[in-house]
């Protein structure tokens, strides 16, 4: 049987432990923690930021000359450097692929579609108006890849806001890659934000 003190002090700290233990329940530290797969604000927003990344290189070699033959195949030394591509460039997380309406191009993105399992967009090599676009138009984070010619290459980096250097010359169509110059391949990085820089650097790839 209870002594009459201890049923005084229970009746004096019961009140108190169930107001500590509901204020215990309501804290932060004690409530359910956000799902971690839900995207936070800051994420979201760091998300929006990411640039854009574009590879533009020429079409590799062919078994014909491009002067004399209108859409000619890849030679053999074309077809190796097509692997040599997709060797580079297949884990880099490419999400487009793009080429003009020449079989060249396009043969010059096979291996690399193949390994990474895409599509190839084509759009007219004189439609660099609309080329630019669709570049511009990607979601951020895309990486993209775009397969030209030696007059196309280079006003491309151009429109895109970087620079490509030891340029030929061409009275119709003005900056050309030179004519035996299949190696060289043009990295931009087009940053989030209207009126943001974008960064170009150049590297050669192959044999």
């Amino acid at each position: 049987m209870k002594s009459a003190s201890t049923t005084a002090l229970c009746a004096l700290f019961t009140p108190l432990l169930v107001v500590w233990a509901a204020g215990l329940a309501s804290s932060p530290g004690s409530q359910e923690a956000p799902d971690s797969r839900e995207p936070s604000g800051s994420e979201s927003s760091g998300e929006a930021r990411k640039p854009v990344t574009v590879f533009l290189v020429r079409h590799a070699e062919t078994a014909e000359s491009t002067l004399t033959q209108r859409d000619p195949a890849l030679s053999a030394e074309g077809t190796q450097r097509a692997r040599d591509l997709a060797r580079l460039l297949s884990k880099a997380g490419v999400t487009h692929l793009f080429a003009s309406e020449y079989a060249r191009t396009g043969s010059t993105l096979a291996p690399l579609a193949a390994a990474a399992g895409l599509e190839v967009e084509v759009i007219a090599a004189r439609e660099q108006g609309r080329q630019v676009e669709a570049l511009r138009a990607l979601a951020p984070g895309s990486i993209a890849v775009v397969c030209g010619h030696s007059n196309t290459v280079p006003g491309l980096v151009a429109a895109l806001g970087g620079q490509a250097r030891e340029l030929a010359g061409d009275p119709r169509s003005g900056p050309t890659l030179p004519h035996d110059a299949y190696d060289r391949l043009f990295v931009l990085t087009l940053p989030a934000g209207e009126g943001a820089l974008a960064q170009s650097i150049e590297l050669r790839f192959g044999t």
